[in-house]
């Protein structure tokens, strides 16, 4: 029987440029998604800011734990959405920087506390694999914006 993606998952891809859709080696599942559990677009916080990160349709797993349909969180702050910007496409294919704007929970952590100046801040969470590589096709959130008070 061949699998058919959902429509979301259709509309998604076609919004992405071709290398966007493939990410890494590491095939997720069909429908995965990652998404801020208890912030939306546009929320006023304090600092530090809470973020919890959800996840439907695939596991955590610890970074270098080789589980199929598993992967780790990564949160991207005040930065261009994934794919995007100087990393591009090498972030894709090679694995998510670590600094500052790229936050990565290699321990399986489903949430952080984090201090951020007062201001908006964009933030994304992504899936990355046993080797902090986004899936094929990557599972990320949309960017929302936060205001810290």
């Amino acid at each position: 029987m061949p699998i058919r993606p959902s429509a979301a998952a259709t509309a998604m891809a076609l919004a992405l440029p071709v290398w966007a859709q493939q990410g890494g080696p590491t095939p997720s599942a069909e429908g995965a998604s990652v998404y801020f559990a208890n912030l939306s677009d546009g929320d006023r916080v304090s600092s530090p800011v809470t973020i919890v990160f959800g996840l439907r349709g695939m596991g955590v797993a610890p970074a270098g734990t080789e589980k199929e349909m598993t992967g780790h969180h990564h949160l991207l702050i005040d930065r261009p959405p994934l794919g995007e910007g100087e990393e591009g496409a090498g972030e894709l294919m090679n694995g998510l920087p670590a600094d500052d704007h790229h936050r990565h929970f290699g321990g399986g952590q489903t949430e952080v506390t984090v201090e951020l100046d007062p201001g908006e801040h964009s933030l994304q969470l992504v899936l990355g694999d046993a080797g902090h590589v986004p899936h094929s096709t990557p599972v990320m959130s949309e960017v929302i914006t936060i205001i810290v008070e």
